[in-house]
């Protein structure tokens, strides 16, 4: 039955995706001739195809010609998109797991423990509302690095999500499996571990998958701040190109990778789900 769903499903996604491209194929502007465009259509560069928004096929054969050769380098401004996508997982990725290596204990703590929890609570609500990219121009300042303020843009972001269901998960552990842990003369650090992470386990995983979803999504604003390399900087360059086609294109590419990275977390946490 599941899998007859599944196969209805995917059906239906394929031919909802034909039509969309089918139609936006059909809507895509025919290229004009240079001599029956005004003077200001020309010097805004209208006889050039990389003027109006690109058909599926253009972008198609886009991806073909940058698939085909992804980790080509012919200089600074030149690059495979394998490798600006390279650049940026290394940002995301960095600060996505500085971030747990902070967030999960902190919210081990404040889920065990009332008193840290209105300590801190303070805090949180008033960090946690703070735009990511807010952070930008006082990390470069402080850390004068571009890379390094990008890895810190993704920290700060990554951290709230993974902390806060972190914390929740704790504390909605049942009473009474702490209480047989403490029967047992199980330390805290053993309960933690023996009993609360496991049950904890779930929750967890649901808030570091929302964490790299916001973390990916950030990381294409802050590369088109700090330039250099990345995906994101790859958008900002090839718009000030007026190529557009690259521009749809990198676009479906940022979609594509942030679909795999949410697909790889909802996998682990269905592996750590209690099944009835």
């Amino acid at each position: 039955m599941l899998a007859s769903l599944n196969a209805r499903a995917l059906l239906l996604s394929l031919v909802l995706l034909a039509v969309f491209l089918g139609l936006w194929e059909a809507a895509s502007p025919k290229q004009e001739l240079a001599g029956e465009l005004t003077e200001y259509e020309l010097l805004m560069g209208g006889a050039s195809p990389k003027a109006a928004v690109p058909p599926p096929s253009a972008v198609f054969a886009k991806a073909w010609e940058e698939l085909s050769d992804p980790f080509y380098d012919a200089g600074p401004n030149d690059k495979g998109i394998g490798i600006q996508i390279g650049y940026s997982l290394y940002r995301v990725l960095s600060g996505y797991f500085l971030a747990a290596a902070i967030a999960i204990p902190v919210g081990f703590l404040i889920g065990m423990s009332p008193l840290m929890y209105k300590a801190l609570d303070p805090f949180i609500q008033v960090l946690r509302p703070i735009s990511p990219l807010a952070w930008m121009p006082l990390a470069l300042f402080v850390i004068q690095d571009s890379q390094a303020s990008a890895i810190f843009v993704i920290f700060i972001c990554s951290i709230w999500p993974m902390l806060i269901n972190t914390a929740f998960g704790v504390s909605g552990v049942r009473k009474d499996w702490v209480n047989v842990a403490r029967t047992h003369e199980l330390g805290a650090i053993k309960t933690a571990w023996i009993v609360v992470l496991p049950a904890a386990a779930p929750t967890i995983l649901t808030g570091m998958r929302i964490s790299i979803g916001i973390a990916w999504l950030v990381i294409v604003a802050a590369e088109m701040l700090v330039g250099g390399t990345g995906i994101g900087y790859y958008v900002w360059n090839e718009w000030n190109n007026l190529d557009l086609t690259s521009v749809v294109f990198s676009i479906v590419i940022i979609g594509v990778v942030g679909m795999l990275l949410d697909t790889a977390f909802a996998y682990c946490a269905r592996l750590v789900q209690y099944q009835e």
